[in-house]
């Protein structure tokens, strides 16, 4: 991924008016590897049920504003991330929705996804099997899965980004 300045993913948000892209808390930018991710998620340290979630799209940085549902999943089962398709408990996966743009996301037009709870997707595709003769190489293994979460984003986005 590209590094983001602070300008640019305030400026990215297709689902919030300015004065509420001026609001949100960036994290801490100089501590991002920016070579290590698909896109740049995260969590409002003083609303935990607030998300963020900006990528590049072509040339342009698209953000969302995500809301974590207040229900949890029932304990003691698996859930699957529909961004990583990665299995974990299921107090590592929430229900995020967020109101789509324009007036249709004014009027309370939400889409929802299962999105791993820290929306640290990036981080999880990035642990690899061991190499074997039996499966594709790890690099091979995280191309794929590096270009399947891109794809998916790029889908929840354009999902979100429809406003009839």
């Amino acid at each position: 991924m590209k590094p983001l300045s602070a300008t640019e993913i305030r400026e990215s948000f297709v689902n919030a008016s300015q004065g509420e892209s001026e609001r949100i808390p960036l994290p801490g930018l100089h501590e991002v590897m920016w070579d290590d991710r698909e896109y740049l998620g995260w969590r409002d340290p003083q609303a935990r049920q607030r998300g963020y979630l900006v990528f590049w799209r072509g040339d342009t940085p698209v953000g969302i504003v995500l809301r974590a549902s207040e229900s949890a999943l029932r304990p003691g089962i698996s859930a699957m991330c529909s961004l990583c398709r990665i299995t974990q408990p299921s107090d590592q996966v929430t229900l995020f929705s967020a109101p789509r743009a324009g007036q249709a996301g004014r009027d309370g037009s939400t889409v929802g996804t299962y999105i791993c709870d820290d929306l640290a997707c990036s981080h999880l595709i990035r642990i690899l099997p061991p190499a074997s003769d039996m499966q594709p190489s790890p690099e091979e293994i995280l191309a794929g899965r590096s270009e399947g979460l891109t794809a998916r984003i790029e889908a929840f986005t354009s999902d979100v980004m429809r406003t009839a």
